[in-house]
């Protein structure tokens, strides 16, 4: 085990020197050119490893020791152990040929403004533990909600604001529990058995995980099947019956979770027509465009959100594809009290003339958490050092890249594109015309097909060479192409649908 290995049983010295102090500048100062030395190579090669980790489960235990050492390590031997032991699990989401899930773009801005956000390491719950933190968050909640072409209604200078958050689900959580109060300070507490939330077949699990945790009972939860035939997009038509429905059962309608770019397909639900429906019923709606609402600071993608004037929150993941780090989820409300009223907490310790005066913002009552992170130098840092002209043009690029692979796919008579394209993923697969055994439409058919597909995702994964995800939709397994990464250039994608075709052909080979 190298080096590890000397560092097993206490040895006792009195005579050992005065332990350095673990802030020492000058000694933060040498480390830290060693650690930023080390993450640029790991840049500078990054196309050297597998994209997807090839180890096996519990590999790690039988590499490191059983406790931790006794004696202080060197960061050069902590380092060349990352090399060696953690590098071979990572799956490397920053690699260019990385096109799973939804991207987790990085960038210098985002990663020397999570250094800086580490460095000062404040805990801004509140405005008078930070004034910075709190002040420079509102101002670029507002700075990104006019790029985006909000609504001023949804702005600090509107009635509205913005708060950054870690992740959509802690979004949702926040919004329904605001939305729960709001419906129960109506009807009475005892009524939480009878309210409803509402999303599609397509709708994230963080809105399930959500109505779990805010205490909605499970058969309350609604998620309303989508098809083919409307894109997987929720139709407001079998909204309202929906609804009708419930209502007609004496339940509540409470919540209603939109998605512009749903995780399986980027499908978008026509928020126009949804928000149509929620307000004849007094129903929240949640916007959640974690993946897709980075790109609608380009205006020919803000068609996308028209009618998200008629919601009461919205929320993107800057940490998805905004070169923002993990984790910076960006969430408006047009009505903060509505938030402040289900979430603050005000004990004493906490208590001072800012907060007391009603002049400042306290984040700690925007969320679920007391203690919160400076996020805001990081998107600060990001939109500072790219401008608004470069980030939109960082994000066509994606765009273009998706449509390069979707003519490749669309060219190639044994493969189907099976959905619209809307950002910059592809859905995509081997089409049943490809299997000569399976030409109709039965379930065995489908079940062939599907295995064929699901045969093809796990020999791309498996070369390394590149790796992709998959969903299933109407029944269909199909592979997913997400384009984001950073570093991601043309010559990726062409070289990605290299692999899938030789893949495909000795898969195809055996079926024909």
């Amino acid at each position: 085990m190298g080096s590890l290995e000397l560092h097993h049983g206490p040895v006792e010295n009195n005579c050992d020197p005065p332990m350095a102090n673990p802030l020492d500048p000058e000694e933060f100062r040498r480390q830290g050119h060693i650690m930023i030395d080390f993450i640029a190579d790991y840049y500078k090669n990054i196309e050297k490893y597998p994209v997807l980790s090839q180890v096996q489960p519990g590999y790690l235990k039988k590499r490191l020791p059983e406790s931790a050492p006794y004696n202080p390590e060197p960061i050069e031997t902590i380092l060349q152990d990352v090399r060696d032991h953690i590098v071979p699990g990572i799956t490397h989401w920053q690699s260019p040929s990385y096109f799973g899930y939804f991207p987790s773009s990085g960038s210098i801005a985002g990663f020397l403004g999570e250094m800086l956000s580490t460095g000062f390491n404040v805990v801004g719950f509140n405005w008078m533990s930070s004034p910075a933190a709190t002040e420079l968050e509102s101002i670029v909640m507002d700075w990104l909600g006019n790029m985006l072409q909000l609504p001023k209604s949804f702005l600090f200078s509107g009635n509205g604001g913005g708060v950054l958050q870690g992740t959509t689900c802690e979004a949702i959580v926040c919004t329904m529990a605001a939305a729960r109060d709001e419906m129960l300070s109506r009807i009475g507490k005892d009524n939480i058995g009878r309210l409803v939330v509402y999303g599609s077949d397509q709708t994230h699990s963080a809105l399930k995980k959500a109505s779990q945790i805010v205490g909605i009972h499970p058969n309350n939860f609604r998620a309303i099947n989508t098809t083919q035939s409307t894109n997987f997009a929720l139709s407001p038509e079998l909204l309202r019956s929906t609804i009708c429905s419930d209502i007609e059962k004496g339940l509540v309608p409470l919540f209603l979770c939109a998605t512009m770019g749903t995780t399986a397909t980027t499908s978008v639900d026509p928020l126009g027509g949804l928000c149509d429906v929620a307000k004849d019923y007094c129903i929240w709606v949640h916007v959640d465009a974690a993946y897709a609402g980075s790109v609608c600071i380009c205006p020919e993608f803000q068609h996308f959100i028209e009618g998200v004037e008629g919601a009461n929150s919205f929320s993107f993941n800057a940490h998805k594809w905004f070169f923002t780090t993990l984790d910076c989820c960006c969430l408006w409300v047009k009505n903060p009290t509505a938030l402040i009223d289900s979430l603050s907490t005000n004990p004493e310790f906490l208590r001072n003339k800012a907060s007391d005066s009603k002049q400042v913002v306290d984040y700690k009552d925007w969320q679920i958490a007391l203690s919160r992170r400076f996020r805001a130098l990081k998107l600060w840092l990001v939109l500072r050092s790219y401008g608004v002209d470069n980030l939109r043009n960082f994000l066509r690029s994606h765009v273009k890249m998706a449509e390069v692979f979707e003519r490749l796919v669309r060219e190639n008579k044994w493969f189907e594109v099976v959905v619209p394209r809307n950002f910059a993923m592809v859905c995509f697969r081997i089409s049943p015309s490809a299997i000569t055994e399976a030409p109709g439409d039965d379930d065995g058919s489908t079940a062939m097909i599907n295995e064929v597909n699901c045969k093809l995702l796990e020999a791309i994964n498996a070369s390394g060479d590149v790796y992709m995800t998959h969903a299933v939709v109407g029944g269909m397994c199909v592979l997913r192409c997400a384009i984001g990464a950073t570093l991601t250039e043309e010559k990726h994608i062409h070289r990605a649908w290299k692999v899938v075709q030789d893949h495909a052909d000795a898969i195809l080979s055996t079926y024909q």
